[in-house]
């Protein structure tokens, strides 16, 4: 197993990993429609922006460079982490239209305690030939932000890659000609229903660098304890909105369910503080309420792995029994462990 705990020393403040990064809309719309959870959930006082579309909302982006702070225009506390990506996942169908320069600018106007570099995801779609441009032109952006980068932040290098030879070698050629505090896998969410090949790039990175390992996109009820179990030490999702937009109630253990499936129950299955003391109506007709307990579940997921971990009980055990209920998955968790054990 290679889970792990460690500590990251943020402008900010302190960071405990793992940690999930909760997705924030800020930018991508008039207002953030995130719903408030800093203050209630001890687990996220973090959360990830999309710096591009930041910038690209010009009367946020005119008040962010006046007097107004970013965790005031999104209503968090100051100590807040944030951890600022590029906004590559916008460019998988569309042209790149910033620069490591002006990204680096953004995160740091935006106090960002976390930059990701600018990268150009990948595409089942694609000829192979465009892909392995995209992969070369990540690093290529990569490097330049390295050089470019003062210190003061925490910088990833955004890396990609569809079989885990390229994403061994991209890791290792910006690891000895770039600075980086960390690495970020990109281009996952496209392919995230081959969990085989998802688990495969993954291990290839986590056995290519000691340094800290994110995951983009990937950080829902059934991803998580795959990824923990697989060393990565960060991880963020916006499936607690979606899930909630599509009246899809987050169940840790067990994934998500229609509310549909399960209208006879007057009460739910969680006794979180969402949930605790209101009806099954009552949370199908709040939307908001809906994506708080879908964070919740998020962070009871995490709960649970660290428990298992720290109370020094077989973790292989708890995944076995955490599976056992998806056929898809259990294949996944089978191959992570025989490839694990080939590590030892």
């Amino acid at each position: 197993m290679l889970y792990r705990r460690r500590t990251l020393d943020l402008p900010r403040g302190e960071l405990e990993t793992p940690v999930l990064f909760p997705v924030r809309n800020i930018g991508k719309r008039s207002s953030d429609n995130t719903p408030a959870y800093a203050d209630t959930i001890p687990e996220f006082f973090a959360a990830m922006v999309n710096a591009r579309s930041i910038r690209n909302r010009e009367p946020m982006w005119n008040r962010l460079t006046d007097d107004v702070s970013l965790r005031e225009e999104m209503d968090v506390p100051d100590d807040t982490i944030i951890f600022a990506d590029s906004g590559g996942f916008d460019f998988t169908s569309g042209e790149v239209d910033t620069t490591p320069a002006e990204t680096l600018e953004t995160q740091r106007r935006i106090d960002a305690d976390i930059y990701g570099t600018v990268d150009v995801p990948l595409s089942q779609e694609n000829r192979d030939a465009e892909n392995e441009r995209r992969v070369n032109k990540s690093t290529e952006y990569a490097l330049e932000a390295s050089d470019r980068h003062d210190g003061d932040g925490f910088l990833i290098a955004s890396v990609h890659g569809y079989d885990p030879e390229t994403v061994r070698n991209n890791l290792n050629y910006l690891e000895k000609n770039g600075d980086f505090d960390g690495y970020a896998l990109g281009s996952l969410v496209p392919i995230r229903t081959d969990y085989k090949k998802v688990t495969k790039l993954i291990l290839a990175a986590r056995k290519a660098t000691d340094k800290h390992l994110h995951v983009y996109g990937l950080g829902g009820l059934v991803y998580q304890p795959l990824l923990l179990y697989l060393g990565v030490d960060s991880f963020d999702s916006s499936a607690f909105i979606r899930s909630a937009g599509n009246r899809n109630y987050l169940i840790p253990g067990f994934g998500g369910e229609e509310l549909r499936n399960i209208e006879s129950l007057e009460r739910l299955p969680c006794p979180c503080p969402v949930c605790g003391q209101r009806s099954l109506d009552d949370i199908r007709e709040d939307r908001t309420a809906l994506t708080q307990h879908n964070l919740w579940a998020l962070a009871t997921e995490l709960r649970r792995f660290r428990y298992v971990a720290e109370s020094d009980r077989d973790i292989e055990e708890y995944l076995d029994l955490r599976f056992q209920g998806n056929s898809v998955t259990q294949r996944a968790y089978k191959t992570a462990k025989q490839q694990m054990r080939r590590l030892t």
